[in-house]
């Protein structure tokens, strides 16, 4: 959970984490908004967050696909 804790503000880290959690259960979030902290630990950037599981060919859960958008222009 090192990415969570290092780039997710505080307020946020739970949910986040329930969002990657949920994948690894198999269940896809859709369209999830939180605050991104970029590298330099100072900057914050939206992003819009798609989580979903992925499965190997007898279809179970081996990992979880993210697709982070920065939206902060929105």
């Amino acid at each position: 959970h090192h990415l969570t804790s290092q780039f997710i503000t505080e307020d946020f880290r739970a949910s986040v984490q329930e969002v990657l959690d949920r994948a690894l259960q198999g269940k896809e979030t859709a369209n999830f908004e939180f605050p991104l902290v970029t590298k330099d630990g100072h900057s914050r950037v939206e992003v819009l967050l798609n989580a979903t599981a992925r499965r190997d060919v007898e279809g179970r859960v081996v990992g979880v696909v993210g697709i982070g958008q920065d939206i902060t222009a929105r």
